[in-house]
This record gives structure tokens, sequence and C-alpha cells, in this order.
């Protein structure tokens, strides 16, 4: 007689899906009116900094969020990711300067070096081995929801009740993630438990980088360049197309994310994590080759859709592939490190973007192509790798 799986979908792993989805709306929601924001402060020439400035927070904080995840708990550390983007969202429409812009994106980027680190942990506690690329994939599905209502929501505010309301909206989205953390039971043990100290926040090598993942490191740093260059120039080459409305762009590709999670989450279980992830590579290939050559909205969606199903298979994958090769006793750090190389590739990917655009609407090609030649690298070093590196379940 064949025991019944346990059910995936239990109440605390729906209340961690809710509080990501209404985390990722509140960072995201944002994202396509900060170029327009910052020039309108006289910084254009500062447009790639508005996301570098907040990856590059939330690298230096990963090695921090996931000590402290593996020694003072998992939910700590995601309620303290959701207080930055409330303070932040708020404190916004107070800066009127460049500087203080910039330095507010960079605080503001300390929210993701650290709730997704502890969101990953308790995914791993909470779910079966063979059924984490599922779990991820549920996940994600929830959080690529929040990114995808997010920017939609952010650019409606904007344009009919202005954009210090839609900093505003988007801190009650971070504070309502915060409450339903409050009503969810930490999974770290008691035995592993340490109280807040100074010597936590000391960091060496070894709580920065878990090398048991070196291959999942830089597969996620090639494919993340993309990320970094698509957040940076999709808003503007969305008006050079003649589409008014910044964010569709990733509602569209997130749409799609949605349905390959959902159609396809058991995938990187059932096939293994390495033969998912040369085919969502493949696909992030053809995504960006097709912005190298857009010159209509055809091309354009047609990338968003591929943009979706490549990211829709690497996420999930990518964190269940950590999961199986992490150290158990501190998969705090290894998702650290993980998100370590996902925040790397998008700040290079941003700060390159916005370095070579500069305004010049010609220039836009070249990080897409930069983009589309790290994800074919990514494709054939995992085909050339199949064999040697662990497929995880």
């Amino acid at each position: 007689m064949t025991t019944a799986k346990p059910s995936l979908y239990t109440l605390p792993f729906f209340l961690l899906c809710l509080s990501n989805f209404l985390f990722s709306a509140s960072f995201s929601m944002i994202i396509p009116e900060l170029p327009d924001y910052l020039a309108s402060l006289g910084g254009k020439e500062y447009i790639g900094y508005t996301i570098a400035l907040f990856t590059l927070a939330a690298g230096f904080s990963r090695p921090f969020s996931g000590k402290l995840t593996d020694h003072v708990g998992r939910i700590p550390i995601m309620a303290f990711g959701s207080l930055v983007c409330f303070i932040c969202g708020g404190l916004y429409p107070l800066m009127h300067t460049v500087q203080g812009f910039l330095f507010l994106r960079f605080i503001h980027g300390m929210s993701t070096g650290t709730k997704p680190t502890a969101t990953a942990a308790y995914v791993s506690d909470v779910i079966p081995e063979d059924r984490r690329g599922e779990a991820q994939g549920g996940l994600g599905i929830f959080t690529a929801t929040g990114m995808s209502i997010g920017p939609a929501i952010g650019s409606f505010l904007a344009a009919e009740y202005g954009i210090d309301q839609m900093f505003y909206i988007s801190s009650v989205f971070a504070l309502a993630s915060i409450i339903i953390l409050s009503r969810m039971k930490e999974t770290l043990p008691k035995a592993m438990k340490s109280r807040l100290s100074l010597s936590l926040f000391k960091i060496g090598w070894k709580d920065v980088f878990e090398p048991k993942i070196v291959p999942v490191f830089w597969i996620m740093l090639f494919v993340s360049f993309s990320a970094g260059a698509m957040i940076t120039l999709i808003p503007d080459t969305s008006k050079i197309i003649g589409w008014n409305n910044k964010g569709l762009y990733f509602t569209i590709y997130t749409i799609s994310s949605i349905l390959i999670r959902l159609l396809f989450s058991k995938a990187s279980d059932k096939y293994g994590r390495i033969p998912v992830l040369i085919f969502g590579c493949f696909m992030l290939s053809i995504s960006m080759f097709l912005l190298v050559f857009t010159i209509n909205s055809y091309l354009f969606i047609a990338s968003a859709i591929l943009y979706g199903v490549a990211w829709g298979f690497n996420t999930p994958t990518l964190a269940a592939w950590t999961n199986d090769l992490g150290d158990k006793n501190h998969m705090g750090r290894a998702m650290a490190t993980m998100y370590i190389a996902l925040e790397a590739g998008i700040g290079l990917g941003a700060y390159i973007s916005g370095a070579v655009y500069q305004g010049v609407a010609s220039q836009i090609p070249i990080p897409f192509l930069i983009a589309a030649l790290l994800a074919l690298l990514a494709f054939l070093l995992l085909l050339k790798q199949k064999r040697n590196w662990t497929y995880g379940i």
C-alpha cells in the first residue's frame, strides 16, 4: 500500500507565500517609475545606479542575513526585510536630491538581501527533499505574481494619483507582509538559536560563501545579468516602441513565468536540476537576442514571454539545487551564497547597462547582447558539465 505524500500547501506555507507576494509587490511597484523620478531630480546619468546600488546593498547584506538566519531565526530576518521596505517607501517622497535618493536606494536594497535568504531557509525546513522543486515553484508563483502586479499598480498609481502616493502604497504592502509573518511559527530548532549580539555580525569567509554550491553560484551569476539589464532598460525601451505603461513587459513575462511554474513545478524533481536549467538558459538567451533586434511590439512581447519561460524554470530549480548541495546545518549560508550571485549579476547588469546607455537609444541593444551571450555561456557550461555535477533529486 502506497503512503500518500503530505500536502505542501499547509497554512504555514500559504502564509509564507502570501507574505512573499506582498513583499515582492512592495519593492517592484516602484521600479518602472524610478528612471523618470531620478531624471526629475536631475540625475538622468545615474539611472543605472537605481538598481546597481539596490543590488549592491542586497549582496553586502547576504552574508549577515545568512548567518543571522542560521542563529537568530528565519522569521525575525524575514520581518526585518519587510520592515526596510516599509520604512523606505515612506521616506522616498522626502528625498529631493539625487544624493539622498541614491542613498535611500542603497538602504532599500537591504530588504532583498535579508527576506529572501530567510524565506528560502524556511522552505528548506518545512518541505520534504523530494518535493523542493515543486515547493520553490509554488512559492515562486506568489513571488512572481507580486512582481507582476507591482509594476502595473505602480505605474497606474503614479499616473492617476502621483508618485508620492505610489511610494506610500508600496509601504503599506510591506507592512501587511510583516503582519502576516507575525502569525507564523519559527522553524529554526531551539538548540541552534543564539541571542542577537555583536558577535553575530563578525563575518569571516566561511560565513560568506558555501563552497558546496559553486555550480549554482556561477550559473546564477551568468543568468541574472539579464535581470539587471532588463530592469534598467525596459522602461525606456517601452517608451521607444510606444508603450505608455512602462510596467507592461514585466507583467507579460511574470504571467508567462507563473504559467510555467503552474504547469511544470515538478519538472526538476522529476528530470533533474541540470536538464531543466539547460532548457531555461537556452530560452533566456533567445529572449535577450530578441531584445537586441527589437523594432516592434511583436518581438518585444515574444521576448517577455520567453523571459518568463526561462525564469519560470531557472529560479525554482536553482533554489532547489542549492537545497540539494548546501550544508544542511547552514542552509542560511547556502541560500545567502546563491543570492550573492543573483545580486552580483543583477548589479553588474544594471551598472553596465546604465553606463552604456546614457540616454542614447542606439546603445540599448549592447547590454542585451551581453546578457544573451552570458546566458548562452551558462547553457554551454551546463551542457558540458552535466555528467560531472550533481543532478539533485
